[in-house]
């Protein structure tokens, strides 16, 4: 006999949807979008060529329709890896537990993310208003740590020499390395894309070495991973999400891939503040991608 899910761990409203998202199974496509901000789920949706509902619960907004008659579905995170847990958690549970029962299905379903978000440069030969792939994520969070079997899908000899070069804090969450899937890169990849190592920060000002009234415990630590170099990759950018996407999806089966636009260079001091076009043509893009 299976065991079945406690309540008090898989938590099911009144309703029958899952706790934070809302959704009932069935309400999700297999290729799903991530977006941060809960109003580009409505960007999307302008696109789609019909619309089969518009959920939303706090920052997770979801919408399921089809684009040149393909479904996808686009589902807003909010901000950092902590919403992420919930999120693909979540989204996993949907298609591969029965929540009526609180089983494990026998037959897994493998979902596809595609994270669309915006990224600061940490190369400054990368220009401001780029569409960078990230091939790897470091995770600064510690996330993944939780996780039982986290060794075997992270590149732990990539770990040990950030961790010797940087001279890495012992007080921190040690980082992981995970790569994106080959098969979706394949997928989405497109000649205006970079490609590049994204590091996920727990924070956007002292975690991605920001400094306003809270002095620094590590002023030097963007210098160290600016110049890092590991088997002739560099890392070249920060955001607060692709690390616990690329990591829990590769512990579920599941497929993912982020795009990032870079709309600030740290090194450059170069900024954008004007980056709605280029939310929209990468939304365009992507959209195109999934439904060559």
């Amino acid at each position: 006999m299976k065991n079945k899910i406690a309540s008090s761990e898989l938590l099911i409203n009144p309703d029958g949807s899952i706790y934070h998202l809302h959704l009932k199974p069935g309400q999700i496509a297999e290729d799903i979008i991530l977006v941060g901000d809960q109003d580009r789920v409505d960007l999307f949706a302008e696109f789609f060529d019909t619309i089969e509902f518009r959920i939303q619960n706090r920052e997770f907004v979801t919408i399921t329709g089809t684009y040149n008659s393909k479904r996808i579905s686009v589902v807003s995170t909010g901000i950092g890896t902590d919403n992420i847990d919930i999120v693909i958690n979540e989204l996993d549970a949907l298609v591969n537990i029965d929540l009526e029962i609180r089983e494990i299905k026998s037959e897994l379903t493998s979902l596809n993310f595609i994270r669309i978000g915006t990224s600061g440069a940490l190369q400054g030969d990368i220009p401001v208003g780029c569409f960078l792939m990230s091939d790897k994520a470091i995770g600064f969070d510690g996330l993944l740590n939780f996780y039982a079997r986290r060794e075997e899908i992270s590149d732990l000899n990539f770990e040990k020499a950030f961790k010797s070069y940087t001279n890495w804090n012992h007080l921190l969450a040690s980082p992981y390395v995970v790569s994106c899937n080959t098969n979706l890169k394949k997928r989405i990849i497109d000649n205006e894309f970079v490609s590049g190592i994204t590091i996920s920060s727990p924070g956007f000002y002292g975690p991605q070495g920001r400094e306003l009234r809270l002095t620094l415990a590590d002023r030097a630590i963007n210098e160290r991973i600016e110049s890092f170099r590991y088997n002739d990759l560099k890392i070249t950018n920060y955001e607060m999400e692709c690390s616990a996407i690329y990591g829990l999806s590769k512990l579920l089966g599941h497929q993912a891939l982020t795009v990032c636009i870079i709309i600030a260079n740290r090194i450059t001091h170069q900024a954008s503040s004007d980056y709605k076009h280029l939310i929209t043509l990468l939304a365009k893009k992507i959209l195109e991608k999934l439904t060559q």
